[in-house]
């Protein structure tokens, strides 16, 4: 492969087993570089945004119900648009913070791009920090009817970490992110 290293799994053949509007997941044949084949399941998102809305000392959180474990948990506003279509990540961004908090962010500063389960997903998100915050009306969709939001100082955010209120992956490699860029 013309200076290139030769994928150590390539894809032989795929189809779509199960599809909706948020998701497509299929199964792909595959041959791995000793020549042997297998199945690998594979579940197509579209990449979303994670917005941390900064406010003095502190982070706007939202909380919601998260069906599949069966819990209300804390996290930062995050979104993609709808049916997984392509969107321009900044506008995605501020249209997400609007709908979920209703605050709309003066500032909008890329911090990074992260995978969020690259062994069964491609998706990947980007990650911005919010400033200059104006409060505003929340347009939340119908299954975020339940959703809360609050401001939570940085010990607080901690806090919740500890006691199992934010389990997120994303919200927190978003918060490592964001530590490391203050850091210097």
């Amino acid at each position: 492969m013309s200076g290139e290293e030769r994928p150590a799994v390539r894809q032989v053949a795929s189809r779509v087993v199960y599809e909706n509007p948020w998701m497509l997941v299929r199964e792909d044949e595959v041959e791995r570089l000793d020549g042997s084949r297998g199945l690998y399941g594979v579940v197509d998102k579209p990449d979303f945004v994670l917005v941390i809305p900064e406010e003095g000392d502190g982070y706007h959180l939202v909380e919601e119900y998260r069906y599949p474990i069966g819990r209300r948990t804390w996290s930062f506003p995050q979104g993609s648009a709808p049916g997984r279509r392509e969107a321009d990540p900044e506008e995605l961004a501020r249209r997400e913070l609007a709908e979920e908090t209703g605050l709309r962010a003066g500032t909008l500063r890329r911090l990074g791009y992260l995978h969020c389960a690259h062994g069964t997903s491609g998706q990947g998100f980007t990650i911005f920090v919010a400033s200059d915050l104006e409060a505003g009306e929340a347009d939340r969709e119908p299954e975020e009817q339940d959703m809360r939001q609050k401001w939570v100082s940085r010990e607080e955010f901690r806090a919740l970490v500890r006691d199992g209120r934010i389990t997120d992956d994303s919200t927190l490699a978003a918060y490592a992110l964001l530590t490391m860029d203050l850091a210097g």
